[in-house]
């Protein structure tokens, strides 16, 4: 599971631009959902070889009583309960404030680790400005700069100390014995914890939490027909006794590193609420991880032909991207269709898992190329010499040759087809890397 920073302070002390150098990106994962009038917003981040969750928060005022601000202390709340350690930001360009000690008292109430973190602190070599924040009583107090990007890999590397991350573990072989991790991801009330419910019922299986997940992420392993699965919950999964309850409770980060640690994702959609643009917000995020991903439309019972016209054709647009994935139509509580979702899951997975031979792909490559070459940049022609695999989960194939960098999206996409087409890549993202090859000559003189 990746870890979670949680960025904290009161308004125009530069959280969103200490977020955006973390994330090195203007763009969010958004919580746009229903009933928040001020959304945290969430970005990856990776330092060194560790990469975590961000989330940048609105201004917080603990004691605000009523409106937006009593609303913006409520998601600051819920984004520190998400995290596992905090980063309290406040200004040293203004110095201490009443406020800051309110937000202080409140995150010692809230009980997480933090650290301080004095930000416009450029040219402040002598520190002597910072001292008054000594006050607020968590140590030392860092003086970075978002802006200029001043100490900023040295905070998260002291914020992600505590934790005693493992080492990533590197790629390894797909163990084809090891049991299919399935999350199913999708908005609050699409009917997730139905369609838990169902399958546990329906396969009548034995249930267990498996140790060492954080944040209480359960894990359930289950069988059907043959062939191993562990769903990873991202719906609330809490275990009652001997019994499995399934609360719709949305956590954003639970989603996000259910997605990251599942080998497939189910995107569950509503066809009585169509694809809405958080639907398209977790399907994104599913592509960015490279994850394989089946999507089913719950509730197809409930509507009548003229909105199943409708939701199809809001696939079509608003989720364009995500064209190689199965899609189907179902109900969970009357236990419909749910047989062909089990078969596109594992037909995803062996997709994400295929191995693809060199032989085979520098065939595939030389025939594409002889059909269609690509397209001339001014004096240079990309040429394609061989290709090979370079990964699993998602596949990535790694072409080489000489000036690829003028290779259009357009032409990438052709090629994709064409690998697609030959290893039936279905519910899998194909990433294709492009590597000119160097010039030895370049260094030599005339």
């Amino acid at each position: 599971m990746k870890p979670v920073i949680a960025l904290v302070g009161r308004p125009n002390v530069g959280k969103s631009t200490l977020f955006n150098r973390l994330t090195q990106t203007r763009d969010a994962i958004v919580a746009d959902f229903a009933g928040l009038t001020r959304d945290r917003h969430y970005g990856n981040g990776r330092i060194g070889k560790h990469e975590f969750i961000v989330i940048d928060t609105g201004g917080f005022e603990p004691d605000a009583g009523s409106g937006i601000f009593k609303e913006m202390a409520k998601q600051t709340r819920q984004a520190v309960a998400e995290a596992d350690v905090v980063i309290f930001v406040v200004d040293a360009r203004e110095g201490l404030s009443a406020q800051d000690h309110d937000i202080a008292n409140e995150l010692r109430r809230l009980g997480k680790p933090c650290v301080l973190v004095a930000n416009k602190a450029e040219g402040m070599h002598d520190g002597t400005r910072l001292v008054d924040f000594y006050e607020l009583g968590f140590g030392e107090v860092h003086g970075i700069s978002a802006a200029h990007g001043q100490g900023i890999r040295d905070l998260v590397e002291l914020a992600l100390e505590p934790l005693a991350l493992p080492e990533p573990e590197e790629d390894a072989e797909e163990d084809p014995n090891k049991p299919i991790k399935l999350a199913v991801a999708g908005r609050p009330n699409v009917g997730k914890s139905t369609l838990i419910n169902t399958w546990l019922g329906e396969e009548r299986l034995v249930a267990f939490d498996l140790p060492g997940t954080t944040r209480d992420a359960i894990s359930v392993p289950f069988e059907r027909n043959g062939q191993r699965f562990e769903l990873i919950d991202t719906a609330g999964l809490r275990r009652k006794g001997k019994v499995f309850e399934a609360i719709e409770k949305f956590s954003v980060v639970k989603t996000l590193q259910a997605i990251e640690s599942a080998n497939v994702v189910l995107l569950l959609l509503d066809a009585t609420q169509g694809v809405t643009d958080q639907d398209a917000h977790i399907a994104g995020y599913i592509l960015e991880s490279g994850r394989a991903v089946v999507i089913a439309i719950n509730k197809w019972d409930a509507v009548d032909s003229y909105q199943r016209e409708q939701i199809q054709r809001q696939i079509e647009t608003r989720l364009p991207f995500l064209k190689f994935a199965s899609l189907h139509f179902i109900s969970a509580i009357k236990r419909q269709g749910l047989g062909p979702v089990w078969q596109s899951i594992v037909q995803a997975h062996k997709s994400a898992t295929r191995k693809m031979s060199t032989p085979v792909l520098t065939r595939l490559l030389l025939e594409a190329v002889q059909f269609q070459a690509p397209k001339r940049s001014g004096m240079f022609r990309p040429k394609m010499r061989y290709a090979h695999q370079g990964g699993m989960n998602p596949p990535i194939i790694i072409i080489h040759g000489n000036s690829l960098e003028h290779v259009t999206e357009a032409y990438k996409r052709f090629l994709e087809g064409r690998f697609r087409k030959e290893f039936d890549l279905v519910g899998t993202p194909l990433r294709i890397q492009l590597k000119t090859s160097s010039n030895p000559y370049a260094d030599k003189d005339e």
